[in-house]
């Protein structure tokens, strides 16, 4: 976590660890986020036979967290 305050940022890290207490989670190393893949075929242009593919990932959203403005958070919790 990276904040100039103190005080915003300390709010924030017991509000996560409260989380994790109350659902019981063990916190391991790091943790794949859920995604699926979304991938869109077009054509190039009319009466050609040249193909273009957009992908994007579409992220599951598994938490919510309410965060300070300006905080910047990096977590991972692992359910065991």
């Amino acid at each position: 976590m990276a904040y100039a305050a103190m005080k915003p940022t300390k709010a924030v890290c017991a509000d996560l660890v409260r989380g994790a207490k109350d659902k019981r989670l063990i916190t391991k190393g790091l943790v794949r986020m859920p995604t699926k893949v979304l991938k869109i075929t077009t054509r190039k242009a009319q009466g050609t036979n040249e193909w273009l593919i957009f992908s994007a990932d579409v992220v599951k959203q598994i938490s919510s967290i309410t965060i300070e403005p300006g905080v910047e958070v990096e977590v991972t919790i692992a359910d065991s």
